[in-house]
């Protein structure tokens, strides 16, 4: 499948193309546009549109882009419905839904200003969102197995933690 977006990526255009590669479609190819093209784009290339104005997989509400992928396309996995929470809270300027906007706001404008282009851009946010969606994944376990992991050493928690990330 081909998507197309608006050019110059920050946090939603670089979280979108992780969630598509990672449970749509690992085979997506990307297409990076002035707004103005998009429309014209996306029928010539018969790509999926997301993040512009007035498309379906854009920002509808309070929602992101994000959010809209993970209705769409009915992705369920507890993780990625936490880590949509970063990843709308640093969209949407609404750093008071999660703690970890700010760096995510801040690590994604770092890698678009530096990147050569928008590809290169998600690929240098891939290892990013791989390692948030992980976080969300402990936090999640964390809660989860609290109980049992009070009883453990700070060894013992790192190594149940480990082995329950590994699966």
């Amino acid at each position: 499948m081909k998507w197309v977006t608006r050019e110059y990526v920050h946090v939603d255009r670089t979280a979108c193309p992780w969630l598509i590669k990672r449970f749509i479609d690992p085979k997506a190819e990307f297409i990076f546009v002035p707004t103005e093209k998009i429309e014209e784009v996306a029928k010539k290339e018969k790509a999926i549109l997301y993040d512009a104005p007035g498309v379906e997989l854009g920002h509808h509400g309070d929602k992101c882009s994000f959010d809209a992928i993970i209705e769409k396309y009915e992705i369920a996995d507890p993780a990625v419905l936490e880590l949509a929470k970063i990843v709308r809270a640093a969209d949407t300027d609404r750093s008071d839904l999660a703690a970890e906007a700010g760096g995510l706001d801040a690590v994604m404008t770092g890698i678009s200003i530096v990147a050569k282009n928008d590809h290169e851009a998600i690929e240098k946010a891939r290892p990013v969102y791989d390692a948030l969606y992980d976080f969300c994944r402990l936090r999640l376990f964390r809660e989860e197995f609290k109980v049992d992991l009070e009883k453990m050493d700070r060894r013992q928690r790192r190594e149940f933690l480990r082995k329950k990330l590994a699966k």
